[in-house]
């Protein structure tokens, strides 16, 4: 059994590692902020900014579809159930 003080370091432990995280992301950035290459990247944004536009509108077709497909499958077992139920009532 974990003891509390093994749990308590543990939860300290991974709080700090999702704190420092964002820091050694932006540690990690290769380009300054006030680099003179940013001015001919930005002319490619508009095409990386459709990108994830169409990623974002694809998944929420998918989840569209599937909430849909799910709702079918959920209303197709309620009305054998009830189908179920009538049959059997019957038979008592």
């Amino acid at each position: 059994m974990i003891s509390r003080f093994a749990r308590l370091s543990l939860a300290a432990l991974t709080s700090a590692a999702i704190g420092i995280t964002p820091l050694s992301v932006m540690a990690a950035d290769p380009a300054p902020a006030s680099a003179p290459a940013a001015t001919p990247a930005a002319a490619p944004t508009p095409t990386t900014a459709a990108a994830p536009s169409e990623k974002s509108a694809e998944k929420k077709a998918k989840k569209k579809a599937k909430k849909e497909k799910k709702a079918e499958k959920k209303t197709k077992k309620k009305s054998q159930k009830k189908s179920k139920a009538a049959a059997d009532a019957p038979a008592q």
